[in-house]
């Protein structure tokens, strides 16, 4: 039995981006399928309590940099905790993945490609010849993918995106979704396997 998870991400948060590889290869593992759904995790914030970093208290700021330390050396991924272009928008970066899934395509390299631009690189996601840039170097061509996520559909789908993960329950990435079972959080990974390999069998 293929077993089908829901990702809801947004393509600057350092979670996701120290999860991804540990989270498609644990997939990939079990035959099972991948549904990515990059969304607008602002709007998200701003429906479920959530805060941006910007408005949060210092007690919770200081706590998430011991955090991200902590998990960069156990993940044992390059990670910058203050990278030079974050925070910043991935609405284009968002809206070529979606291209690119509107296509058929597997985006989980030109998914991985954008995180590591921003929390490893020193790039910038919001800067479209960027953007073109990393998709394709992941095979793409990133200059097609970008003219297609100029298509006022494509922003529709992901706020389209964006309001469903919220009636789900969704609040924060990176976020999965295995059948009723919803898991938040890169440290929530082993619990994702258990309940993959459960319904794989």
């Amino acid at each position: 039995m293929t077993v089908s998870i829901d990702y809801y991400y947004t393509l600057v948060s350092p979670w996701t981006y120290m999860g991804d590889r540990i989270f498609n290869d644990m997939a990939a593992k079990h035959g099972a399928k991948v549904n990515h759904k990059p969304v607008n995790l602002g709007r998200v914030f701003s429906v479920t309590g959530g805060l941006p970093l910007a408005k949060r208290s210092d007690q919770r700021k200081a706590l998430r940099m011991q955090e991200l330390r902590r998990w960069r050396d156990f993940r044992g991924v390059p990670l910058n905790l203050e990278p030079k272009y974050f925070p910043c928008s991935d609405k284009i970066a968002a809206g070529v993945v979606l291209s690119a899934l509107a296509q058929g395509k597997d985006v989980g390299d030109l998914v991985y490609g954008y995180l590591r631009a921003v929390w490893a690189e020193e790039r910038n996601i919001a800067d479209p010849d960027t953007v073109v840039a990393i998709a394709d170097a992941a095979g793409f061509d990133g200059k097609a993918l970008l003219e297609a996520a100029a298509d006022p559909a494509v922003e529709a789908k992901w706020e389209a995106d964006t309001d469903a993960c919220i009636e789900r329950g969704v609040f924060g990435a990176p976020f999965f979704i295995i059948g009723e079972e919803r898991f938040w959080g890169q440290d929530r990974l082993d619990f994702v396997e258990r309940e993959i390999a459960k319904g794989a069998k």
